[in-house]
């Protein structure tokens, strides 16, 4: 509900935060439907861009190599294919792995050399300006958008900064089937694969008081419906959206409209989460986040 200030009926207890007055829009990045910004024989690289975080996206069939010199942050490389393997420097410390795999990389100098067929993802903050530049949405955050307070990294891993490597086929959570892992920058859930169109009836419409969710269509279609609150200002109003993407893409949700999405395709469904900084609310959830002892939450 929202009150003129002047309403009494603005003093009444809700137990959720006040509607702020005003709104940013949502953002769709449709790779297919773009020329690569970055191409090399076989290997096709597109970016897009959060408040806080940038997405790399790359289709592979050989090898590449993906290195960052003076890297400010921790970020993150995602091999999301089996047919993908992958070797990681930095710091003298060289780590191999093979298949679905999250890799976290320790800011400084480091190299990931990537070989094999299939998609592989970069997950990079903002304060990576070099390629925050190359987002195709890049102009839309010229300017802050509302709602979402400034980047604060988590606490530094008792281990210290090093390569450290996830599997991303280990089982899921029962019920919701997340799979939860986190830096001092991002929160990834990589959830499964999904068969043919979600139902219509068992949709799950939520949303984010303060952080945008970054949801990137790895395989298939998907309708992302979204609806902002009405304020007492009609100014600010802004029509639902139902957007339909088809993978590759990358979808940023905006604080606090109300969002859920919907699989289409009669085939193959994959949608990927990306938060950054991570999402307390799943933190504070025993068992949620699968490598929660390298990485602990804020006191």
């Amino acid at each position: 509900m929202a009150y003129d200030p002047t309403d009494l009926r603005s003093t009444l207890p809700t137990g959720k935060p006040a509607v702020p007055e005003r709104f940013s829009g949502s953002e769709h990045v449709k790779f297919g439907d773009l020329p690569p910004v970055e191409k090399t024989g076989e290997i096709s690289t597109w970016y897009a861009r959060g408040q806080n975080f940038v997405v790399s996206y790359s289709d592979l069939d050989g090898t590449a190599l993906f290195p960052r010199q003076d890297q400010p942050d921790e970020y993150v490389v995602l091999l999301a294919d089996d047919g993908l393997s992958a070797t990681a420097e930095a710091g003298g410390e060289r780590v191999t792995v093979s298949g679905k795999t999250m890799l976290v990389m320790p800011p400084g100098d480091s190299t990931v050399t990537i070989t094999g067929r299939g998609r592989v993802l970069r997950l990079l903050t903002t304060k990576s300006a070099d390629v925050a530049a190359l987002a195709a949405n890049a102009a839309s955050y010229d300017e802050p958008h509302e709602n979402i307070p400034p980047f604060q990294p988590w606490p530094d891993p008792p281990g210290g900064f090093r390569i450290r490597a996830y599997d991303l086929t280990v089982p899921s959570l029962a019920n919701p089937a997340f799979r939860l892992y986190r830096c001092t920058t991002f929160m990834v859930n990589f959830i499964d694969p999904k068969q043919g169109p979600r139902d219509p009836a068992k949709l799950s419409p939520h949303t984010h008081d303060d952080f945008e969710q970054c949801s990137i269509v790895l395989a298939g279609e998907y309708i992302h419906h979204l609806r902002w609150p009405w304020t007492t200002n009609k100014a600010n109003w802004r029509a639902d959206e139902h957007e339909r993407v088809v993978a590759p893409a990358v979808t940023v949700i905006p604080p606090p409209s109300q969002h859920t999405s919907e699989a289409v395709a009669p085939g193959t469904n994959h949608l990927i989460d990306v938060f950054s900084p991570p999402r307390f609310d799943f933190s504070a959830m025993d068992g949620w986040v699968f490598n929660a002892d390298d990485y602990p939450a804020p006191r």
